[in-house]
């Protein structure tokens, strides 16, 4: 019998690829993140983090483990549910609303972080408008997205929510349309204030082993957790990005000012 493909959800039968992905994502995110706040030479404790597109809240806490006070966002009330109930002590709010229309009146962030974000929505001008309204003139945007290529058809809108064997998400949770390559993506930015510093490629080690979770996990052969385990994620800064990638931007007028504190 065919799982539910289900997202935000914890029934018995469900498989939700949305989390599964924020699983499998959230060594890279957090590798990414903490070496350019490095390489920036900017502290986490008591600075400011929104994250868009939390889903359960996994990257949020992450943050928060950090020494961010965060605020997590998120469209879909269920996921917001789901992020409290995971909580435990750290700094998070849970926000529901869309990225495009995020409210948050008058707050300003240190780190604003799209995630599940740039491959979803239909209007990318308004989120990149959004996030560059909420974070500070010395603040870092980092971002992960799918590029548009042939590849990423292939395991997006083939392997992941076509393919009976793998299918994980719903049949219309990617178009072509919403894949952005990097230099879409930097124009984006730059509309807005942005300048785009680098990107990294990140990808599975071994793509068998992304297959294989993929058909076991379908199968209820194993949980959620041990996927991350079986694709073992990883950066690979100087490669193509074929299918996914990160990358970070700040407001022009910061380039230059690593460090520093906003108004």
């Amino acid at each position: 019998m065919a799982p539910l493909i289900e997202l935000n959800s914890l029934a018995p039968d469900a498989v939700d690829g949305r989390h599964i992905r924020a699983l499998t994502f959230q060594q890279v995110r957090m590798e990414y993140l903490t070496t350019v706040l490095q390489r920036l030479g900017v502290d986490p404790a008591g600075r400011r983090a929104l994250v868009i597109g939390s889903g359960r809240g996994l990257l949020a806490r992450g943050l928060a483990g950090l020494g961010f006070d965060v605020v997590a966002l998120d469209p879909a009330a269920r996921a917001t549910d789901l992020a409290r109930q995971a909580a435990g002590d750290e700094s998070v709010e849970y926000v529901t609303a869309p990225a495009e229309d995020p409210g948050l009146s008058g707050r300003r962030f240190d780190v604003v972080f799209c995630t599940d974000t740039f491959e979803i929505t239909g209007d990318l001008d308004a989120v990149v408008a959004r996030a560059s309204e909420l974070l500070l003139p010395d603040g870092v945007l980092f971002y992960d997205t799918v590029n548009r290529t042939p590849v990423s058809r292939l395991i997006y809108l083939g392997a992941f929510q076509s393919l009976p064997l793998t299918r994980i998400m719903p049949g219309d949770r990617y178009t072509n349309d919403r894949f952005r390559t990097p230099q879409e993506i930097a124009a984006a930015l730059a509309a807005h204030g942005l300048r785009n510093e680098d990107i990294c490629s990140f990808k599975p080690k071994s793509v068998v082993g992304l297959v294989r979770a993929t058909i076991a996990r379908r199968g209820g052969k194993i949980t959620d957790e041990a996927i991350p385990r079986m694709t073992d994620f990883v950066l690979e800064p100087e490669g193509k990005p074929v299918v996914t990638y990160l990358g970070h931007a700040r407001p022009q007028a910061s380039q230059g000012e690593p460090g520093g504190r906003g108004a």
